[in-house]
């Protein structure tokens, strides 16, 4: 008997570990769908989908905050904080309207993803809903004034929402 619960110990490690792995993955790589890993698991009862969707969440924050730190540590950006005025657009053309609208918005979302009443409750429903995409919101908040504690605990508290929920809802059929 002792050696039946040691093995089911074991067993719950590696499927923790496996779903760690896959969760890294398909943070960085958008094509590693993790909600159909989940859902995968779920249908076959192949592996527990708790737990299963508790190693996704950790290992999608891992891999989030990891391209968060990778745009706030590149080469350069301690140097480029500083205002620098950028070029000038000509606002006759419509591809000068453009650019300008685009550098409009860009400053805008940099502005709320900084604001600490805007930058968690933003990256909370990206991690949970899907809008934003966590995708962008990464990249956005790695060049914000964002903490990274911040992020961090966002993240893994709305994409561990996400993936228990559909764990669980899974498993009732």
């Amino acid at each position: 008997m002792a050696g039946i619960t040691l093995s089911l110990g074991v067993m719950w490690v590696w499927q923790l570990a496996l779903a760690v792995g896959f969760g890294i993955g398909s943070a960085v790589v958008p094509f590693m769908n993790a909600e159909a890993y989940v859902l995968a698991l779920g249908a076959t009862h192949a592996l527990n989908p708790v737990v299963a969707a508790i190693g996704v969440s950790i290992g999608q924050t891992i891999g989030k905050v990891a391209m968060f730190l990778a745009v706030r540590y590149r080469p350069g950006y301690a140097a480029r904080k500083t205002k620098k005025e950028p070029r000038p657009v000509n606002l006759d053309t419509r591809w000068g309207r453009f650019v300008q609208w685009n550098r409009d918005l860009s400053k805008r979302l940099m502005d709320a993803m900084s604001d600490s009443r805007w930058g968690a409750p933003v990256t909370l429903l990206s991690a949970f809903v899907g809008i934003p995409p966590l995708y962008g919101v990464a990249l956005i908040g790695g060049a914000s004034r964002m903490r990274t504690v911040v992020f961090t605990l966002s993240v893994l508290a709305g994409r561990s929402g996400r993936f228990i929920l559909l764990a669980l809802g899974v498993g009732l059929f």
